[in-house]
């Protein structure tokens, strides 16, 4: 009987470990799903953007060696990997209440990046099943070490943790300043006459940021996502899109990016390409027409657009 316990907690070892390992690269595997991960952050928890490019490693980082830790059973002095992930769980959990509070049940919590679509309820129940276990495998499971080698397990939990920050290095989130070949771009084709949508705004006068968005682009999605959430903490931010594509495509635009509420425009395809070419998304800071910068989703910064918009 004994025997058949220990191989029973040797398995849920491995199911544990072998799931914070998914969970921490289903949210890095792509860029796409990484930066998804960080703005969810910025958008439900409210911190700001650095920090959430900080904590969002941190987290996945600190995933990963917990699931290395686990799976080899090499847990520390007083099983301490094992507590960590159960502190873990129970944070994320309280989390999870929140969101479901804050935005509802039909959202993807984001647990498994874009790998799998997880509501928060669902993710509550993963986590109460997981919480179980690893409270039985701390009370009545052994690791593999003597005390002499539990040094080991921080080494391993050091480089696991570092491993995000490596392999995504925070940029610097500065936009290609073009102080030379500076050009004033043709929009004439947003104020055609009888256009129905034609900008309420003049974009040829003051200092816009306007974007140009493919509807089935993914890289645009991620900017559009990430400009609504700049609109959100600061709803001065003058934020434009142009968005071409089929009508087919528009509604999941819309419910991947929440993006409603930016003032946009819609282009033809040979009127959008000819303005900004085929390689999308297309960003520029302007004033009074001119571009002077360019920029894409991931060196999209918030307080970069802010300080620009104080400058005369």
């Amino acid at each position: 009987m004994k025997k058949v316990l220990t191989a029973i907690y040797i398995l849920l070892t491995l199911a544990v470990g072998a799931l914070f390992i998914y969970s921490a690269f289903t949210k890095i595997y792509t860029l796409e799903s990484f930066e998804t991960f960080q703005y969810t952050i910025v958008e439900y928890v409210k911190l700001p953007w650095l920090m959430a490019a900080i904590v969002g490693r941190a987290l996945i980082g600190l995933e990963f060696a917990l699931g290395i830790l686990i799976t080899v059973h090499i847990w520390g002095k007083g099983k301490w990997a094992l507590k960590a992930a159960l502190l873990l769980t129970i944070v994320f959990s309280i989390y999870l209440v929140y969101l479901w509070a804050y935005a509802g049940n039909d959202i993807n919590c984001g647990c498994f990046g874009d790998a799998i679509w997880m509501s928060p309820s669902a993710s509550l129940v993963k986590n109460l099943i997981l919480i179980i276990i690893l409270s039985l495998l701390i009370k009545l499971h052994k690791d593999i070490l003597t005390n002499k080698l539990r040094w080991l397990t921080f080494i391993i939990c050091i480089i696991a943790t570092a491993t995000p920050f490596i392999y995504y290095p925070i940029p610097d989130n500065q936009p290609q300043w073009l102080k030379k070949g500076r050009y004033q771009l043709d929009m004439a084709a947003l104020y055609v006459p009888n256009k129905a949508d034609a900008p309420k705004i003049d974009l040829y006068k003051g200092k816009h940021i306007v974007a140009f968005f493919s509807l089935s682009c993914p890289h645009c999605r991620m900017a559009a996502y990430k400009m609504h959430i700049m609109k959100q903490k600061n709803p001065a931010l003058p934020l434009y899109m142009v968005i071409a594509g089929k009508d087919e495509y528009l509604a999941d635009f819309w419910k991947e990016t929440k993006a409603q509420n930016l003032p946009y425009t819609r282009l033809k395809g040979d009127d959008f390409t000819a303005m900004v070419g085929f390689s999308w998304p297309v960003i520029y800071f302007m004033k009074d027409g001119w571009v002077e910068a360019n920029t894409n989703y991931i060196l999209l910064n918030q307080s970069t657009i802010e300080e620009w918009l104080q400058k005369p």
